[in-house]
């Protein structure tokens, strides 16, 4: 890595190990659980107790009812679905949607290696660009952080469903999954259901103000990088200005109504921002 690289990776690691540390250990501890109940040890037992978990084997070797004690399988997996299709190379309040996506992504692996947990990367656009599989360690989040802010991808479109559906197929034991994401894509409802089914699905959407809100700028030029096409827009039209808002906030109520529909989770975070406060307030509403 050049000395560039190696300061950025540097950099995001100070911000989100300060982060993970400091706020989202307990709440992220709290906000996801096990993948099950594992044995711990068999005692003797206790009015009240479960007669389904009465241990046959030692209860007939000593002659007295004996039960086995389970406890939460603590460990888990966490996968990071993150889109880097061309509309994330775009922000207009200090940073791009994805570096706003490495930063979160970041700060999320070292919360899952905190407390003990692997950790997995899947880079897509139209295509699966690039897959990290689950582990734990330090070095190994460095590995995914550079990734994150040095990795250029073949293709500038999005496909979500095809995302979800490599990630089915790659992880097979239920896993918790965050998708990083600005959705802008369709037809990927039926993927989304097919995965909450199986996984702990998380969506983060990623947002500039200036999506959400079309402002005054007279004849702007406008570059789609996932289509390669360019127009001339009058943004002093008002006229023109409500019919781009009205696209985005339809867009936008798509979205929440569709995680809604299968019930997942969604914050919303947006570049520039802090984006501590809307993910507190998602690890919150889970625990």
């Amino acid at each position: 890595m050049n000395d560039d690289i190696i300061k950025k990776v540097r950099k995001i690691e100070i911000k989100a190990r300060g982060l993970s540390q400091q706020m989202f250990s307990g709440e992220y501890h709290s906000a996801f659980k096990g993948r099950g109940m594992v044995f711990s040890e068999v005692r003797e037992y206790q009015y009240g107790d479960d007669v389904r978990n009465i241990d046959w084997n030692v209860t007939a070797r000593l002659a007295h009812p004996y039960v086995k004690v389970f406890e939460e399988e603590r460990e888990l997996t966490v996968m990071l679905l993150v889109d880097v299709s061309g509309s994330n190379r775009f922000g207009t309040h200090n940073q791009f949607k994805e570096e706003l996506a490495a930063e979160v992504a970041a700060t999320l692996a070292f919360s899952a290696i905190a407390n003990n947990d692997k950790v997995g990367v899947i880079l897509f656009s139209d295509r699966i660009e690039k897959f990290i599989p689950p582990k734990k360690g330090r070095t190994h989040i460095l590995r995914i952080i550079r990734e994150l802010i040095t990795y250029r991808p073949e293709s500038n479109g999005t496909d979500i469903s095809q995302a979800l559906r490599y990630f089915s197929n790659a992880i097979k034991k239920r896993c918790t999954t965050f998708l990083l994401s600005d959705f802008y894509d369709r037809n990927y409802s039926e993927a989304l259901k097919l995965t909450a089914g199986k996984h702990d699905l998380v969506a983060l959407r990623l947002v500039d103000r200036r999506e959400e809100r079309l402002e005054d700028l007279g004849m702007v030029k406008f570059y789609d990088p996932e289509s390669s096409r360019t127009l001339w827009v009058d943004t002093g039209s008002a006229a023109v200005r409500r019919k781009v808002d009205a696209r985005y906030a339809a867009h936008q109520q798509e979205v929440e109504t569709t995680m809604k529909r299968y019930g997942i989770d969604m914050a919303t975070m947006r570049t520039g921002e802090d984006f501590v406060k809307p993910l507190r307030a998602l690890l919150a509403r889970r625990s």
